[in-house]
């Protein structure tokens, strides 16, 4: 690993605690929790905050604590379109109808 990816990733780790800080202290409008592109949000999680829907995620999916939460916001976001990937099961296209 070269001194430009070590500086990429030590900027991300820092850029991410900063985003975290800066989460904890925005007020979300009802609009902005209720839905999420279309998708209605159940009442629970419009009140949780980042940390404790990365704990329900790492519920859910049998993690340990710290582990999704842990991880790099793309890193998390591979993480759940492989699970939808896998609950769906392969499409009619990859079977060859």
């Amino acid at each position: 690993m070269g001194f430009g990816h070590r500086l990429a990733r030590m900027l991300m780790g820092i850029m991410g605690k900063v985003y975290v800080w800066l989460d904890r202290r925005v007020a979300y409008t009802d609009e902005e929790v209720s839905t999420v592109l279309g998708l209605t949000i159940d009442n629970d999680l419009q009140k949780c905050s980042r940390y404790e829907l990365c704990r329900r995620v790492e519920k859910e999916f049998g993690l340990k604590e710290g582990e999704f939460w842990n991880l790099h916001s793309t890193q998390k976001i591979r993480f759940a379109v492989q699970s939808v990937r896998n609950m769906k099961g392969p499409s009619k296209f990859e079977m060859g109808y």
